[in-house]
């Protein structure tokens, strides 16, 4: 196939092109493309605007792009950026496929958990309606309803509402690791605030699974089928790195340092995968001690 990806030089996208690179053409976009090339492999077709690309000649468009949602506190000039990095580029890609005579057959567009916005310890699944509407809801709420303006007969749209991904080098375990090596992590706020997670290799399968998958289309959670309590999360970490987790991260302070984008870390979810579940696909890593003894010893 001729997949199309954007944000292929994140966490996701890299690991994701390393396997869809055996055996499919890929055409990445980037504001860099000899960044793109060197990072990525010269396999690849890199590209840094979307009239360089005929969405007649694509099969698939994988859309990962956008502003890392916790590098800077949410001024309404950085609320706007979130946006903006999302929104715009989506709609660009719908009104394309759109467009085509030979559209792609599947667009598989991010989006997050947070469009549940906090919740208690309900396990939340993909039938959920009951959304708590804050930022991070009104966030991916745009970001889904921009890709689902390019479903038609001929393209399937899926939204995947991706947990916290885990990986070794980067994400938000890599940001975890300091404090919990020396010892001084442990919960934040009350510590029952869900943490839905999900292995970086997971990840990338549950993608490839979808693309292969006809019968699923809108929103599909990507997180691992076991989600923890961000106690548990804590405890769990530190067991497998030896070391204690008794120092709590106290709200105010989470607060007072971050502003509105602690609430991401001081609330959360249960989310189970319950579409992937249905369609058999399957976890290699579906419980965190397992996810973390891979990732860290």
């Amino acid at each position: 196939m001729h997949i199309f990806i954007t944000g292929a030089t994140g966490l996701i996208g890299s690991h994701l092109c390393q396997l869809l690179l055996a055996s499919h053409q890929l055409t990445v976009l980037s504001r860099d493309p000899a960044k793109a090339t060197r990072l990525l492999g010269s396999a690849i077709t890199a590209i840094d605007s979307l009239d360089k690309i005929d969405f007649n000649t694509v099969d698939c468009v994988i859309n990962l792009a956008g502003e890392p949602i916790v590098n800077k506190r949410w001024s309404d000039k950085q609320k706007q950026r979130l946006l903006d990095s999302r929104i715009q580029l989506t709609q660009q890609i719908s009104t394309a496929i759109q467009h085509s005579q030979t559209p792609p057959h599947t667009f598989i567009s991010g989006s997050a958990i947070g469009f549940y916005g906090r919740q208690d310890n309900t396990p939340i699944d993909e039938s959920f309606t009951a959304v708590t509407p804050e930022f991070s809801h009104k966030l991916c709420a745009q970001w889904e309803q921009a890709a689902y303006a390019a479903q038609s007969a001929n393209t399937r749209v899926c939204t995947l509402r991706t947990g916290i991904v885990l990986a070794k080098q980067a994400g938000a375990l890599a940001k975890m690791l300091p404090p919990f090596k020396l010892g001084l992590g442990g919960p934040i706020g009350s510590g029952e605030q869900g943490m839905s997670w999900i292995h970086i290799d997971d990840m990338v399968q549950l993608i490839l699974f979808v693309l292969v998958t006809m019968e699923l289309s809108g929103p599909i959670n990507a997180t691992a089928p076991y989600p923890v309590s961000n106690k548990e999360f804590s405890s769990q970490l530190g067991k497998v790195l030896g070391r204690p987790t008794f120092i709590p991260m106290p709200s105010l302070l989470l607060k007072l340092a971050m502003g509105e984008m602690a609430d991401l870390l001081l609330y959360g979810q249960f989310v189970v995968p319950n579409k992937v579940l249905a369609q058999q696909f399957s976890f290699n890593y579906p419980t965190l001690p397992k996810a973390l003894e891979n990732l860290l010893t």
